[in-house]
């Protein structure tokens, strides 16, 4: 027991340090990324991990995300998808099975246009998966 709870200790330090290392060369490489999307509005959609959840990325990267961007229009600055892979700790569960994020410049201007397809959004959620969604709207400060 003492000696898992050290090893667990040990692999997160090494991945923190290869994390920290992995965003210090990446700001190296483009200094200016971060100012670029200093002040942008990111929704973040994350879908939580359960067992007897599913969710068909195919479909999600293909179909629902470019539908949902396109409603976006030009407001919409990028979009992400990301597959969950693992929990920051190891030998915990996956907290989420996939997460997607619209970067736009103006909160008002994304409300307006999610607000008339809020449904048809809704709907299309059975075509990816059975999780409802838990969504953050944030500032971009760095």
């Amino acid at each position: 027991m003492k000696y898992s709870i050290i090893i667990s200790f040990l692999l997160l330090t090494v991945c923190l340090t290869a994390f920290g290392q992995e965003k210090q060369s990446r700001k190296s490489k483009n200094p200016n990324s971060a100012a670029a999307e200093k002040g942008l509005i990111k929704v973040s959609v994350m879908y939580p991990f359960a067992e007897g959840k599913t969710f068909n990325m195919e479909y999600y990267e293909t179909k629902h995300m470019p539908m949902v961007a396109g409603f976006l229009g030009s407001n919409l600055v990028k979009y992400t998808i990301e597959k969950g892979l693992a929990s920051g700790i190891p030998n915990q569960p996956l907290p989420y099975m996939a997460v997607g994020t619209f970067y736009v410049k103006s909160l008002d201007e994304y409300q307006a246009a999610i607000a008339p397809n809020r449904d048809a959004i809704r709907a299309d959620f059975a075509n990816y998966t059975n999780v409802a969604p838990v969504i953050l709207v944030s500032e971009v400060v760095r």
